[in-house]
């Protein structure tokens, strides 16, 4: 599919001299390690949050962008005409009609990237506000966010869920092969403060555990049934 556009300027031009391709190729920007708790692009935090920071038709822009990555993991073409004809921006040509905005402001918060005007890296997901852009956020939204960075600090990660789970069965199996019966290992493990479901789960795995030895030696998540 090609539109009409300045082939000078612009994030939708191209390299191979024809001025009215607007064709970009779409791929996944990996998110780079040790950036913090992250949220992706289709997330409720990105929608409430991130919209009044890169506004609407960016937000709608990378979310479009992330569906098609869902679809099409391993990239895909994008029309910029279409795309902006589908999110209500028109496409005016030149570095500053719409659509090349909108790419600008996805590339100036890191969202994405443009390579040689015709390769689109998109991130799969955005960082926690700093604190400059929270105070840039409308009151009733920074009370909001507030109590969202304090509910996700009381969540633990999936990573750590990981260990804790393997932790508790480890120590379920533990107190089984030293004669404890299962009610009184899993009243024991309350007594750690593990949670009562993670206690629960980690005796019934062990229980099975016992009669099955034959499995592998130690618990990990790839053995549940």
């Amino acid at each position: 599919m090609t539109t009409t556009t300045d082939h000078r300027d612009g994030p939708g031009h191209t390299d191979d001299g024809d001025p009215g391709v607007t064709l970009v190729w779409v791929e996944a920007w990996p998110d780079a390690g040790g950036e913090g708790l992250r949220h992706h692009l289709r997330s409720d935090y990105v929608e409430t949050f991130w919209l009044p920071i890169l506004g609407p038709s960016s937000v709608l822009l990378l979310r479009l962008l992330a569906t098609g990555l869902a679809q099409a993991p391993g990239g895909y073409t994008l029309d910029l005409a279409e795309t902006a004809r589908m999110l209500g921006i028109g496409h005016r040509s030149g570095r500053n009609g719409p659509m090349s905005r909108t790419l600008e402001r996805c590339c100036a918060f890191g969202a994405a990237r443009l390579d040689h005007g015709h390769q689109l890296l998109v991130r799969q997901s955005l960082g926690t506000l700093g604190s400059r852009q929270v105070a840039r956020l409308p009151r009733v939204l920074q009370q909001r966010h507030a109590a969202a960075v304090r509910e996700a600090a009381r969540q633990p990660s999936p990573a750590s869920v990981d260990v804790l789970r393997n932790r508790c069965r480890t120590l379920a199996l533990s107190l089984l092969d030293l004669g404890e019966e299962p009610d009184e290992a899993e009243v024991q493990l309350h007594r750690w403060r593990f949670h009562p479901a993670m206690a629960h789960e980690a005796v019934v795995w062990a229980q099975q555990r016992r009669t099955t030895p034959a499995a592998s030696d130690s618990p990990t998540l790839s053995e549940d049934a």
